[in-house]
């Protein structure tokens, strides 16, 4: 009896370390490994042309400012996410807000002023962090109310903005640089309207129509010919970039497309490594798309 007695308890012995193994053996298997620290630095660009118009471009649906604001609620959520997953020493992060050429409202660039925040271990608290979302709510609501109230749209010089701002005011050594860009996808500035070859720094309706791309072979003219933006960065491989808000013309089956392709060589010119191009839909079906841009797989 003291036989049997013995041999169950070795077994059961053997049977509780096999079993402590296991579970070691799946612990190690599921354990996360320690996610890199990556410092965030965010900058959204405005096109405060005259796309945002209530009288030119209505939308009965959401206006397209409103769209606006939705889309820079959702950068601004993905931002505090990504600081409320990191402790307070490893914060470093920045998010900004910018217009080309500013906007003559002095109004306006006091705002967006405040919507320049770096946050570090030495500032940031539960407090802060809390407050991003509706702070940037809020100016941002400021901002686009003030430019429609005003009614005098100047136009946007995203090309321009590539040309002298981009590596001086949106790249960080060491960070992840993102810039969100909210446009309709047409270019155009009376300051910047440059053309080499069949290369330019804008582009439009009467552009577009002007060079053939509104039939079934838009591709292949585009490729031969080499309709395109001018290049504003010769190496831009440290900023991601995304644009959201293409909403082209109706008079041309093609434009959407068209409008993409310029914008696809040109990011690919400047070696800009990571980029997506999402036309205006409501902020609803867009929140996914942003968060996952900025924080999915990171």
């Amino acid at each position: 009896m003291k036989n049997i007695l013995k041999t169950f308890a070795l077994l059961l012995f053997v049977s509780a370390f096999s079993c402590k193994q296991d579970s070691d053996k799946e612990e190690k298997e599921v354990l996360p490994k320690n996610p890199i620290v990556e410092n965030y630095n965010i900058s959204i660009l405005l096109d405060l042309s005259d796309r945002i118009s209530l009288e030119k471009n209505p939308n009965p649906t959401m206006e397209y400012y409103q769209r606006d604001l939705g889309y820079i609620k959702s950068v601004s959520e993905a931002f505090t996410q990504h600081l409320k997953s990191k402790r307070i020493r490893q914060i470093n992060d920045k998010m900004q807000l910018f217009f080309n050429p500013e906007p003559k409202d002095p109004e306006i660039n006091s705002i967006s002023k405040k919507l320049r925040i770096a946050i570090d271990k030495n500032n940031a608290s539960k407090d802060l962090l809390n407050s991003i979302n509706s702070n940037y709510a809020l100016q941002t609501s400021k901002i686009y109310g003030s430019a429609i109230k005003d009614n005098n749209f100047i136009g946007s010089d995203i090309w321009g903005f590539f040309d002298t701002k981009v590596k001086d005011q949106c790249i960080e050594n060491g960070d992840r640089n993102i810039l969100v860009i909210l446009t309709d996808g047409y270019m155009f500035y009376d300051g910047t309207v440059m053309t080499e070859g069949n290369r330019t720094t804008y582009i439009t309706p009467k552009l577009i129509q002007k060079n053939s791309l509104n039939t079934k072979d838009w591709e292949k003219k585009l490729q031969d010919q080499d309709f395109g933006f001018i290049k504003a960065g010769e190496d831009l491989s440290n900023l991601e970039v995304l644009v959201l808000g293409i909403n082209p013309s109706h008079n041309n089956p093609y434009e959407e497309k068209v409008i993409k392709a310029y914008w696809t060589k040109w990011f690919t010119d400047m070696k800009i490594k990571h980029f997506e191009i999402k036309n205006a839909d409501l902020p609803s079906n867009m929140e996914k798309i942003i968060k996952d841009f900025i924080i999915g797989n990171h």
